[in-house]
């Protein structure tokens, strides 16, 4: 009889949306909570043991099912437990997958079944209402120390800022929501609650370091930047469809950890560097936690002539990591060493990834086509002073999405008539006068049947950007 029950159970996996976790999303679920009929992996089947007056689980195949629990798991099933506990589940509230840390899972799973926030939509107010205020643990840039700070988020500005004292009428700090990104980094930061938030500042990205004691309170922090984020896009792209904003509010780096690298002649000493790969970018830090970068590369497409290669040239000297890697650019190569193979191998991935990937017209940047061809430090190329008239040509400025913002234009033989800078979004590209975007005036802007979204400001040549 015990059999046949368990059987039963194994069964329901084989029913539309139980092939997954319910929460994270995770392929051949092997655990169940009986009580709130869900199918759930190990590692969310441990959060839910956490709240067992809500939850409890049993694993699908190693325990005792009875006949009760059996027909309440058949009664129910992933696919109702999302229409009930996620009816009214925020667009831009974070959804965790199963590469995601800890936190970031055990706070949606309680805000779903313990909290209920998604059935109650007034529970959501804390990330929902547009304004933020509270203190946070922010590192010192120079002396690594954690210190207690207030911290300011408003939609209304536009901005998180940042307090060093209390009673400080100016903040430290104003971090635009449109160059803004924020990303979990518990192990970096050390503290399982460590969050990352990269901005620009005068034209660098500055990585600053926070965490607070409480897990839901650093949750509703980074899910209010998201709101942020996504209601800054609605009205700078107001045809986009939430399904197209949303990947764009917050994003993981495709790989992070040391390499060695070497300079531009290629007959200097490697030296042990922290690397962050972040879209096209490729920064390095000589610590993971510095503020700023201390040189970065921009990765193309093979299409633009970037080749990635395992190992070194011929008599490549003066790296203590055996495992190398060969960044070749249209202008020069780039040497890193590896400590191990496997370390080469998820390099090389994440490398070969942006090189496989087409290059969009606004992934083109600098001069000779757009191709930065060394280490820049973390400054982005100065203003465009182009002549009257010069070819169309594109630029990335912002550290965030730099190669998904805008559209991308149906005719590629436009002229700029007076070097102007059309900013949209984190983007900046040259645009020609129109008849929707006269030079000078803020307005809608239109090349073909294709809108590029708002003008924020047309500069004329021989200005500089805004910040």
């Amino acid at each position: 009889m015990a059999k046949e029950r368990r059987r039963a159970v194994l069964e329901l996996l084989q029913r539309p949306g139980n092939a997954r976790c319910a929460d994270c999303g995770a392929p051949d679920p092997d655990w169940a909570s009986y009580t709130l009929g869900v199918f759930i992996c190990l590692s969310c089947s441990g959060i839910h043991r956490n709240i067992p007056q809500v939850s409890k689980v049993k694993s699908v195949r190693l325990d005792a099912w009875d006949e009760a629990q059996v027909e309440f798991l058949a009664s129910h099933g992933n696919d109702a437990a999302r229409a009930r506990f996620e009816s009214k589940v925020p667009s831009f509230y974070y959804r965790p997958t199963p590469s995601d840390c800890q936190l970031l899972r055990e706070q949606w799973i309680r805000a779903k079944y313990e909290r209920q926030e998604f059935i109650y939509p007034e529970k959501q107010e804390p990330y929902s209402a547009g304004y933020r205020e509270g203190f946070l643990w922010k590192r010192g840039r120079d002396n690594g120390q954690f210190l207690s700070r207030k911290f300011v988020l408003t939609e209304r500005e536009g901005a998180l800022k940042y307090f060093n004292r209390n009673d400080a009428k100016e903040p430290k700090a104003v971090m635009k929501i449109e160059h803004l990104n924020a990303t979990f980094q518990p192990a970096k930061i050390g503290h399982p609650h460590g969050l990352q938030v990269t901005y620009l500042k005068d034209n660098s990205t500055r990585n600053i370091f926070i965490y607070h004691e409480d897990g839901k309170e650093i949750v509703d922090w980074f899910n209010a930047l998201r709101a942020a984020r996504f209601h800054y896009l609605q009205v700078a792209f107001p045809g986009a469809s939430d399904a197209d904003l949303v990947p764009k509010l917050s994003r993981n780096y495709l790989k992070e950890g040391y390499m060695e690298k070497t300079g531009p002649k290629q007959t200097e000493g490697f030296r042990k560097r922290w690397f962050t790969m972040d879209d096209r970018r490729l920064m390095y830090f000589k610590d993971p936690l510095d503020a700023f970068a201390r040189g970065e590369v921009f990765i193309g497409s093979k299409e633009s002539g970037y080749t990635v290669l395992h190992g070194f040239p011929p008599s490549t000297q003066g790296h203590h990591w055996p495992h190398g890697i060969t960044i070749v650019t249209p202008d020069r190569k780039f040497l890193f060493a590896c400590e191990t193979e496997s370390d080469q191998r998820e390099w090389v991935a994440a490398f070969q990834k942006a090189v496989d990937r087409p290059m969009l017209p606004q992934e083109y940047a600098g001069e000779g086509g757009g191709r930065p061809a060394s280490w820049t430090g973390s400054q982005f190329p100065a203003a465009v002073t182009a002549p009257d008239p010069v070819p169309l040509q594109w630029r990335h400025t912002s550290s965030i999405n730099p190669s998904e913002c805008g559209q991308r234009p149906t005719d590629t033989g436009l002229t700029v008539a007076d070097g102007g800078v059309l900013w949209m979004g984190g983007c900046s590209v040259l645009m020609p006068p129109g008849p929707t975007c006269s030079s000078g005036q803020p307005g809608r802007c239109q090349v073909g049947p294709e809108p590029l979204g708002p003008c924020a400001s047309l500069e004329p040549q021989g200005r500089q950007p805004r910040p």
